[in-house]
């Protein structure tokens, strides 16, 4: 089984004491490349280290809304020069994670719509694939990224909307990210959703250390998970996993355009 997490953040202290090691279990698993989230100015340069010594892991670069407070109008300066800078090294594979979270009332709506529109410009300018992060805001993202419109699209990471929704993304060329909160069987209408996706709608991640799957109830997660997540998403959608598995690679593959 081949497998790539197109979303986690290796980067964080949570891996500090084992990240060898996770990243050796990985490669047994099958787990070939990795890419890595950038969500504020202080840890891009730890993951483009990180990515540069590590032959399966990749580096994105952006401004989480989430960190909303920590951001500064020299940090979207900041994240122009370092995609113009590094444009066209095969390890900077997208921009991300940014978009908008609606589920935190505290984070400013209109502050984060400009910073998310601000983002997806450069992204059309440095022609670079979007990982968006989108809470409780779908209808507002969809409408953005048809007034911008990224030239190469991206992955809606950690997926939780509708079939409707769904079907806005896909109409725009996007893929949807599936982690670990479908496996849970709580998520019921997440669920739903999933067993109806075509395949070439799906890639797979873990978003570790984050949104741990159901079968390591209270644990860390870990990109050493994926082989898991992806059985269980099979399941749901009535396929095998080596199916999914493939067809995530494949759609991976095509986005980032990579072999």
């Amino acid at each position: 089984m081949r497998l790539i997490d197109t979303h986690n953040h290796l980067d964080f202290p949570e891996f500090d004491a084992d990240r060898q090691a996770v990243l050796a279990r990985c490669r047994a698993l099958g787990i070939e490349r990795q890419i890595l989230l950038g969500v504020y100015r202080q840890n891009w340069q730890r993951i483009w280290d990180l990515a540069c010594v590590e032959p399966e892991l990749y580096a994105a670069f952006g401004l989480h809304p989430v960190y909303l407070a920590r951001h500064s109008a020299a940090d979207l300066d900041d994240l122009g020069d370092w995609l113009r800078r590094l444009r066209g090294q095969g390890k900077l594979c997208a921009v991300g994670e940014f978009g908008l979270d609606y589920y935190l009332t505290e984070l400013d709506r209109e502050r984060q719509q400009a910073l998310f529109e601000a983002q997806l410009r450069l992204a059309a300018e440095v022609e670079l694939p979007v990982l968006l992060h989108v809470r409780r805001a779908h209808a507002p993202t969809v409408a953005a990224l048809k007034r911008v419109r990224p030239p190469r699209a991206g992955i809606v990471h950690a997926f939780s909307g509708s079939r409707e929704e769904a079907k806005e993304y896909l109409r725009l060329g996007f893929k949807l990210g599936l982690g670990g909160a479908p496996t849970w069987p709580q998520a019921n209408r997440l669920r739903q959703v999933v067993a109806q996706l075509p395949l070439e709608a799906v890639v797979l991640e873990t978003d570790a250390p984050d949104m741990t799957p159901a079968m390591h109830p209270g644990q860390r997660n870990s990109p050493e998970y994926l082989p898991e997540i992806c059985g269980a998403l099979a399941a749901l959608m009535g396929i095998e996993p080596d199916v999914l598995a493939e067809a995530s690679t494949r759609n991976v593959c095509e986005l980032f355009g990579w072999r």
